[in-house]
């Protein structure tokens, strides 16, 4: 197994820290020592802690997308197949990192991103537009502003995981199954 750098040592204490923490209540001095790096090294790397923050942000929200296009079927298939791939492709980055997933979610880092940061946020929303705008087209999810669509699913989709995580629930391949038609029957044509 190869070596981590001391950059990956610190994005990994720093995301560890912000999605446990917080950006407000993580210092650099806990990042250094979670890290096992002088406080002086972290410097080398980010002149501050938001530029730490803005560069993990950037760093988990492009490993997020990227998993979610991985495999991704394109036209011309129906809507609903990218859907089983999206919903899926959720829970599956969610599980592999449950921390990445809750600090790409923290609503306080927005207060800190970078123009760089918020055009990742554009990028990544831009991906799931454009599914439900096909799906619109193609007659097969309802003509709903896409902000509210996504919030319907993304939004469930955070709170089933949180149940997930915490043990509340439990992901079988049935339940994971029911779940998934309940979302796309909330945002499809009926």
């Amino acid at each position: 197994m190869a070596k981590s750098s001391k950059k990956d040592d610190i994005f990994a204490a720093a995301l560890t820290l912000f999605a446990q923490r917080g950006f407000d209540a993580t210092t650099m001095p806990m990042i250094a020592d979670s890290a096992q790096v002088g406080a002086g090294t972290i410097y080398r790397y980010f002149t501050n802690k938001e530029v730490l923050l803005n560069e993990l942000f950037q760093k988990s929200i492009r490993e997020f997308l990227d998993a979610l296009k991985q495999g991704f079927p394109n036209e011309p298939i129906p809507v609903r197949d990218q859907f089983h791939h999206i919903f899926r492709g959720l829970f599956k980055f969610a599980e592999s990192d449950p921390d990445r997933l809750k600090f790409i979610n923290s609503t306080g880092n927005a207060l800190h991103f970078h123009d760089e940061s918020k055009e990742s946020v554009n990028e990544f929303m831009g991906f799931l537009n454009e599914c439900i705008h096909k799906g619109q087209q193609q007659g097969a999810i309802l003509i709903l502003p896409t902000e509210a669509l996504m919030n319907i699913v993304y939004g469930a989709f955070i709170h089933l995981f949180e149940h997930f995580n915490k043990g509340l629930l439990e992901a079988t391949p049935e339940l994971m199954n029911q779940l998934e038609e309940c979302l796309w029957n909330a945002i499809r044509v009926h």
